[in-house]
């Protein structure tokens, strides 16, 4: 019988090993996998190369994982917001590397991964900083950057609901890296408000197939997201 549940948080990341990469998924506060987050600094893993669209808000999920000193490089497209006073101060220390991505790059450069893609070419980034010493091609025309896949070690995604098979349904914008990063990655841990029983969920409103998710957990649901927004009723 496949059943993908894991019991706690705390088993669900136990293995997960230092100098991992990891996938976290989210738009800011949209998505992002809190309790996991929180859950990867409690099982300690150090010296981590963390694939997300920014690099954290506050001091809370993200942010924390960083104050926590447990990230070595941080993979994104918005490393500097109003509020990332925690990656502004270890950057401007030494003490973070950043890789700076545009963003549809960085969701290609995940999409490509889980579809085994070698590498593709895009004109985002030609004749930019970005571009230096990467292959340059002209392709009728117009001059393109080589681009290379994301792999990861580990992603870690939230979505709204989802099966003991892991197939996974998410609320609105909250889906954003998530199927990309799901793809993408050796293990998939999945955190979801609501777990229903298999046949439950409309074939045609799963995003995530459960083949892509190895592991599941079930987390409270709080009065508001991480960012301080209220969640809909």
């Amino acid at each position: 019988m496949i059943n993908k549940m894991c019991p706690s948080v705390e088993a669900a990341l136990a293995d997960i090993r230092d100098g991992a990469t990891v996938m976290i998924g989210g738009f800011g506060g949209a998505g992002q996998p809190s309790e996991l987050i929180d859950g990867l600094i409690a099982q300690g893993a150090r010296d981590l190369t963390i694939v997300n669209n920014n690099a954290g808000n506050g001091e809370t999920g993200l942010a924390a994982l960083l104050k926590a000193g447990r990230v070595r490089k941080i993979i994104c497209s918005f490393p500097r917001q109003v509020d990332s006073h925690v990656f502004d101060g270890l950057y401007r220390a030494g003490r973070i590397e950043l890789e700076l991505v545009p963003q549809g790059n960085l969701a290609e450069r995940i999409r490509a991964a889980g579809a085994g893609i070698g590498a593709f070419f895009t004109p985002t980034g030609y004749g930019t900083e970005l571009a230096r010493g990467k292959e340059t091609r002209e392709i009728n025309g117009r001059m393109y950057v080589l681009e290379l896949p994301i792999h990861a070690d580990v992603a870690l995604i939230k979505a709204e609901r989802g099966d003991r098979w892991g197939n996974l349904v998410y609320r609105k914008t909250a889906r954003n890296f998530g199927p990309i990063m799901a793809s993408a990655a050796r293990l998939t841990v999945a955190s979801v408000y609501e777990v229903v029983e298999l046949g439950t969920l409309d074939p045609e409103t799963v995003v995530t197939p459960g083949l892509y998710v190895r592991r599941l957990v079930q987390v409270p649901r709080s009065a508001t997201g991480p960012a301080g927004y209220r969640h809909a009723a």
